[in-house]
């Protein structure tokens, strides 16, 4: 990667403490960069927010349709849940349509971050399973891809008809080869690409104009059902479901691990993509608050934007000690783009 900027800062009192620094690129469906910080074109890895391109591809082959998926099966398949009810079992009926059961399933398994259902499992009889894990839906829609396409168990493998789709999708989408994979948290590959073909990516996906009438409506359904499902995208508490909501499907946003972000604009043709380069989640959340902002999608004085945009740092005694807010360069006091 090329040099960053400082994009978030962390303040205790009047002290800076610590900072944050990263690399964004804006770009609009022709592929013109509109706006950058720290270097464009440097090569990362999406992780999970790159879902709803890793989910063209169930809905382009007409298995969604075959399978009757609805929105909320949608929403599902880009989502990073906190395995609440409401997501597993959406999920268990979801397999149980596909004639197929959680040991289909090769994302694996790992306690939810749903605070009732971590409670549930740890004052029970049950363990957690690969229903729990936040790809699950993800990993449902590859299953249901697969029974389309009708290839082997192993969808995961790199050579295997789902991931040579996602791999083909990924590349026409983002306007580029791919760099690479590597194996995500979920075991699913997860193809390295530009900053800038990431956002290029994330446009197409607001305006699909011009991609074909396939790709159109798969780009619309996908983002369409995010935006309407935000709480099945992530979850109660969660920053992808609450700045949703607050923009009233204005913006479709999603988080991935290690300090990445993604914002889809669908009534501007307009992607966001940026990465935080030590992959702190505070500092990708804060960021993305500043370009939304700045984007005119999102009121910088709507309590849950503001809570993100200067996060309130509160020590043990519930006192207010400092705060998380972007830099100056990046926000210019919410100046728009």
């Amino acid at each position: 990667m090329g040099s960053s900027e400082i994009v978030a800062e962390v303040w205790r009192g009047a002290f800076l403490e610590c900072v944050h620094r990263g690399h964004i690129a804006v770009c609009n469906t022709q592929g013109d960069l509109l706006a950058s910080w720290g270097d464009p074109a440097a090569v990362i890895l999406p992780r999970s927010s790159c879902k709803m391109l890793q989910a063209l591809p169930l809905v382009e082959s007409g298995a969604a349709k075959r399978f009757g998926l609805r929105s909320e099966h949608l929403a599902l398949s880009c989502a990073s849940h906190n395995g609440a009810f409401i997501h597993t079992d959406r999920v268990s009926k979801w397999l149980d349509g596909l004639e197929l059961g959680e040991t289909d399933l090769r994302c694996g398994g790992h306690m939810p971050e749903d605070a009732e259902a971590m409670k549930g499992l740890l004052c029970g009889d049950h363990c957690f399973d690969q229903t729990h894990n936040n790809c699950s839906g993800k990993h449902s829609g590859f299953l249901t891809l697969n029974k389309h396409l009708g290839g082997g168990a192993e969808y995961l493998e790199i050579d295997h008809p789902v991931q040579i789709a996602v791999k083909a999708a990924i590349e026409d989408m983002s306007g580029e080869d791919t760099y690479g994979h590597v194996i995500d948290g979920c075991s699913a590959p997860n193809f390295a690409m530009t900053l800038t073909g990431f956002a290029r990516s994330l446009a197409r996906m607001a305006d699909p104009s011009g991609l074909g009438a396939v790709r159109q409506e798969a780009a619309r359904s996908l983002i369409g059902a995010m935006a309407k499902h935000p709480e099945l995208v992530a979850g109660e508490t969660r920053t992808c479901t609450e700045l949703m909501r607050a923009m009233d499907g204005k913006a479709v946003i999603k988080t991935g691990a290690e300090g990445v972000f993604a914002a889809i604009l669908p009534e501007r043709g307009i992607g966001v993509a940026l990465k935080i380069e030590d992959g702190a989640t505070r500092a990708s959340e804060c960021a993305m608050a500043a370009m939304l902002v700045r984007l005119g999608v999102a009121d910088a004085n709507h309590p849950v934007v503001q809570n993100h945009l200067f996060h309130d740092q509160r020590n043990c005694n519930d006192f207010s000690v400092g705060t998380i807010r972007p830099s100056e360069l990046i926000y210019q006091d919410g100046a728009g783009l």
